[in-house]
């Protein structure tokens, strides 16, 4: 398994997607692969998409899409203000994002999550969750932002050793501290009242920050990592990193 994802390393420049790659890839910027040609290539049958709120991802006719969220779209309004302009995908599905308790093991042949893994507080537990809902040979379709080009960017990275920290023991003891670093170096609160009553607010309503952040090397330490020593059970077909995001299609086997 391992070495499937070493492979992933390699590069092909400047020839368009074959319907079937024989090998993982790592395409650069410059090349012609991106959201859409991805999902078009791999996304087949019935599936979920998590927390697509306003933004989800385009499918071809071959695939057919339920939406899981912690909440309906009434409570999300609520949650999210700053979205209230927007259209927002109707849930099919209430469930943590994290857990998905209340979908089937082995029942998707999809799972997308575009952006997601960012706001969960136990990252390789939501990773080893939507692998376990999968069928055998059905895809994950997960995207991760670099770090460098959000409002993350002040922010150091999350290590590998924090993560399984909070895999092992739990993500309650960190709970905090995230917000705590969110407030001083995303919001940029001044004053440790201020910080106080900010992160207060912010733990009150659950809201959802980006708990962790990675750069693209950091995302691909963390799936060969995860992959090492969470679960095996599956395939890297392909990998594409620019300066905006990372996308990993990984194949439960």
């Amino acid at each position: 398994m391992i070495a499937s994802l070493k492979r992933a390393v390699k590069r092909i420049m400047g020839r368009p997607p074959a319907p079937n790659p024989p090998v993982p890839v790592i395409p650069t910027s410059s090349t012609p692969f991106s959201r859409v040609d991805i999902s078009w290539r791999y996304l087949k049958g019935s599936g979920i998409e998590i927390g697509a709120l306003h933004f989800p991802l385009p499918v071809s006719p071959e695939a057919r899409v339920k939406y899981v969220d912690r909440m309906s779209v009434k409570d999300l309004r609520e949650q999210y203000p700053e979205l209230s302009d927007q259209n927002l995908v109707e849930v099919d599905i209430i469930a943590d994002g994290e857990r998905l308790e209340t979908v089937a093991d082995g029942s998707q042949d999809f799972v997308i999550a575009n952006h997601f893994l960012e706001h969960c507080q136990n990252p390789l537990a939501a990773l080893k969750n939507s692998l376990r809902v999968l069928k055998s040979g059905g895809v994950m379709f997960l995207a991760i932002p670099d770090k460098r080009n959000t409002f993350d960017v002040d922010r150091p990275t999350t290590s590998l050793e924090h993560l399984f920290r909070d895999y092992e023991e739990g993500p309650e003891g960190s709970r905090q501290a995230h917000y705590e670093e969110y407030s001083r170096l995303v919001d940029k609160v001044e004053g440790e009242e201020a910080l106080r009553q900010a992160v207060k607010f912010n733990m009150d309503r659950d809201y959802s920050i980006h708990f962790h952040v990675w750069t693209s090397r950091d995302m691909i330490d963390m799936i060969q990592r995860f992959q090492a020593k969470v679960f095996s059970g599956f395939d890297v077909d392909l990998m594409t990193c620019d300066h905006l995001e990372g996308i990993f299609i990984l194949r439960k086997t």
